[in-house]
């Protein structure tokens, strides 16, 4: 990519995201229906809490982007190279992955969106990106719905979705030490949605 160009990665309803060379720049979208200073301070706040977050999973042993700035609704981070894992997913990555989300809910974060969108894989190293909508907890419901939103786009998107899943859950059980207890609240997650 030549010096100083800009290309637009997503342009969505909370926030416009743009490579600009080797860094990524993620602005939140103002908000019209709320009042403007209200608008901002919510805005400032959540572009905070999610570069906290972001750093403290990568404290926590999770490979992230590095942060370079925070400014006003705007976070400056590294563009991650590699493939979305629901390109290149495999047995093997899943239970990577599963690992990865061990260390990150040990940590008390919440992902909020773990799909294979937002999960790169680079060859050697995966890495979890866009964490919008993530947030700090450590009860096992907050784990167990993380969970359930990455193994409904498991089953929706890859026919072998119940080896991926083991796969999953064997990673998951060496990092966090109540992966137990969170498996099976995904379990009783799928049954509530399913007699709704």
């Amino acid at each position: 990519m030549a010096e100083g160009v800009n290309e637009m990665i997503r342009d969505g309803a909370e926030a416009k995201v743009i490579r600009r060379n080797k860094r990524l720049v993620k602005s939140r979208i103002p908000k019209r229906y709320r009042v403007r200073e209200l608008d901002e301070r919510i805005r400032r706040e959540r572009t905070r809490a999610e570069a906290r977050l972001i750093s403290q999973a990568r404290r926590a042993g999770v490979a992230t982007p590095v942060i370079y700035d925070i400014y006003n609704s705007t976070i400056e981070m590294d563009y991650i190279e590699g493939k979305p894992l629901k390109y290149v997913i495999s047995e093997g990555l899943c239970e990577k992955l599963g690992e990865l989300v061990g260390r990150l809910h040990a940590a008390g974060i919440i992902h909020g969106d773990l799909t294979t969108s937002n999960i790169i894989w680079d060859g050697s190293k995966m890495w979890l990106i866009d964490f919008g909508l993530a947030f700090s907890a450590e009860d096992i419901e907050s784990r167990g719905v993380d969970i359930h939103v990455l193994f409904q786009t498991l089953e929706s998107s890859h026919p072998n979705h119940e080896a991926l899943i083991a796969a999953f859950c064997r990673g998951y059980n060496r990092t966090l030490e109540s992966a137990k207890d969170v498996l099976e609240r995904v379990v009783e997650i799928e049954t509530r949605g399913r007699y709704a």
